[in-house]
Order: C-alpha cells, then structure tokens, then sequence
C-alpha cells in the first residue's frame, strides 16, 4: 500500500532532486506545484502559504523532508516540520544532494534541518525523526536506486518509530 505522503524541500534549489524522489512511486505523494502556481501562493503572504499546507497535510500519512545543501535554512520547510510534529504526522528525511540536478551536478551535504528544532523537554528533534542518507559518495544512480529500493521501508520504519510520540510537544 502506497503511504500518502508530504514532500518538504527548498523548491528554488530542489524541485528537480525532489521531482526525481516523487516519480519512484513507492509513497503516493502530494501533486508538484508549478513555480508559477508557488508564486501565486506566496503573494497571498503568510496565512495563504499556511492554509496551503494545511491542506496539504490534510490526508498525508507523512512527511518527508528532502535534504539539500540549504533545506534546513528554508522557514517554510522548518514551519512543515513543526506543523507535522504537531499535527502528530510522523516525519523522515532523506539527503538528495547526491542526486544530479538539471544541470547534472550533485551538491554539498547540507545540515540537518531537525538539528534546529527543540521540543519541550529540550531534546532535539533529531534525536526523534531518522535522516537517510543514499550512497553518499556514489553517483546520481547510486543515491537514485538506494533511494528507490529503501523508501518504503524507510517510511514504514519511521511511522511505527514515531507512533507513541505523539505526546512530546515542541519548545
């Protein structure tokens, strides 16, 4: 059964990384938005980019947040991330700097988004949400085909890791 997921990235740096992890199939994930249609979005401002992830979220299973060299600088991918938690979806990442982009290059490893998230209790959230990291030093196709065999074990780990955290609120 295909899990229906969220994918959280920094559009401006990942959409073809990211575009390349939804077209494996394996999760059933949230339709790509145009950069035009995002455009749109964010003139709305602040409250229409949040009621778009709402409804995003709405009948998403989890999230997945896909790691690039700057994701975890992106206000709108840490928003996601505290919103899912909140929310009481289970959350994931997966580093995609090791696939090509349009360009054919792969980028540097960037930091871990969770690293910058605390909850309540003071712990980090990473220490909660698992980070994947596909063939780090491989090709494209190496990260590409890990990515592709490991997802849905991934996720299925990661949703019954998390389903008893669903009381630890963040700081």
């Amino acid at each position: 059964m295909k899990r229906p997921a969220f994918f959280s990235f920094h559009f401006d740096n990942d959409i073809w990384r990211a575009n390349q992890v939804r077209n494996i199939g394996v999760v059933d994930g949230n339709q790509p938005v145009s950069g035009n249609e995002w455009e749109a979005i964010k003139r709305g401002g602040d409250r229409a980019i949040m009621n778009w992830i709402e409804g995003q979220f709405k009948y998403k299973q989890i999230l997945i947040v896909l790691i690039g060299s700057e994701t975890a600088s992106r206000p709108w991918v840490l928003y996601e991330i505290k919103r899912a938690w909140e929310l009481g979806k289970p959350i994931m990442g997966i580093r995609i700097n090791a696939l090509e982009n349009v360009s054919g290059r792969q980028s540097r490893v960037g930091e871990n988004p969770f690293e910058r998230i605390r909850l309540r209790d003071g712990t980090l959230l990473s220490q909660w949400v698992p980070v994947y990291t596909p063939y780090p030093y491989g090709t494209s196709r190496d990260a590409y085909n890990d990515i592709r065999i490991n997802m849905g074990n991934w996720v299925e780990s990661t949703i019954a890791l998390q389903k008893n955290l669903r009381n630890m609120p963040l700081a």
